[in-house]
């Protein structure tokens, strides 16, 4: 049986785990099979459906929620959902998966700097050296995969993609967490997707006539499913739940992991060598995210007088 406390990392191993495999599974479909918009709606849409399912199955109070909250679910659907995911594809379907996974080591940043000036977290020492140690953790990865900043007007757009869709959900962390200590997970996220599918739809109509269905094979529309239901679904289904047990910058924390599960579905995927570098910025990455899921304690212990 899990400890109740260690629940919330498992999700989030899981959870990032998903992500650093979806970064190199969603590049097969946008390799001339099928544009971002439309990808994102298939995406966005099927999830929507799911979840509206799994409320009206598992929720007695089913669709009620405060009128006061609607700004709020609709700025997390903004965030979350809409900005997060047109920018992670349109900036994916220009970048490489490498890029896209390193530039994401921001959110932690972000997320603590956001959740620091909104009043919805404190900082502590034992907290920003965590995050410091995470960051070293990622870099050491950044200088020895080589983290290449793309030169051309195409690749540069991508990767200022990639930077904006960190920013949008550094965003998204902070201000869903105030939701989930009032409603049950699945009302949120369900919520959430819908105040996003909005926007999304209007985005991606105009983009489907470019998109040829009959081209897919079959490991296109394996790849389009492992990104709806695992990448989508499933991950946003536990980083929610993490989010209500623990903390947003600890959620933000466990993003420095996905290079590291990046390198490790690259050897799987291409027998590509594991190097010395990985483990070390394992180490670091992992002490990282001790040190801001513990940092209470740590501050406790600290400031506890000697007896």
């Amino acid at each position: 049986m899990i400890a109740e406390k260690w629940k919330p990392h498992l999700a989030l191993l899981v959870v990032n785990a998903i992500y650093g495999a979806g970064y190199s599974i969603a590049k097969i479909p946008l390799n001339g099979f099928i544009n971002p918009g439309v990808f994102i709606f298939i995406r966005v849409s099927v999830s929507l459906f799911l979840f509206a399912i799994l409320v009206f199955l598992l929720i007695k109070s089913k669709y009620k929620i405060d009128l006061s909250d609607i700004p709020r679910l609709a700025l997390c659907g903004l965030f979350g959902i809409s900005i997060n995911q047109i920018c992670f594809f349109e900036g994916l379907s220009r970048t490489s998966e490498m890029n896209a996974s390193l530039l994401m080591i921001l959110s932690p940043i972000l997320v603590l700097i956001i959740a620091t000036i909104s009043g919805e977290e404190k900082n502590s020492f034992i907290k920003i050296l965590g995050v410091c140690l995470g960051v070293i953790g990622a870099l050491i990865i950044l200088f020895n995969k080589g983290l290449n900043l793309s030169l051309n007007k195409v690749g540069l757009i991508g990767d200022m993609y990639i930077l904006i869709n960190a920013i949008s959900y550094s965003i998204y962390l902070v201000i869903v967490k105030k939701l989930m200590t009032k409603y049950e997970v699945l009302k949120v996220i369900m919520y959430v997707f819908l105040f996003g599918w909005f926007p999304v739809l209007f985005y991606s109509i105009p983009k489907f006539k470019d998109v040829d269905f009959t081209s897919f094979t079959s490991s296109v529309w394996l790849s389009i499913a492992f990104i709806v239901l695992f990448v989508t679904f499933i991950a946003y289904l536990l980083n929610i739940y993490a989010i209500g047990k623990s903390s947003a910058s600890l959620v933000g924390v466990y993003i420095y992991i996905q290079p590291i599960f990046a390198a490790f579905f690259t050897f799987i995927f291409t027998h590509k060598a594991l190097y010395f570098y990985h483990i070390l910025a394992s180490v670091f990455i992992f002490t990282g995210v001790y040190l801001v899921s513990f940092s209470h304690r740590f501050s406790s212990m600290i400031k506890r007088p000697i007896s």
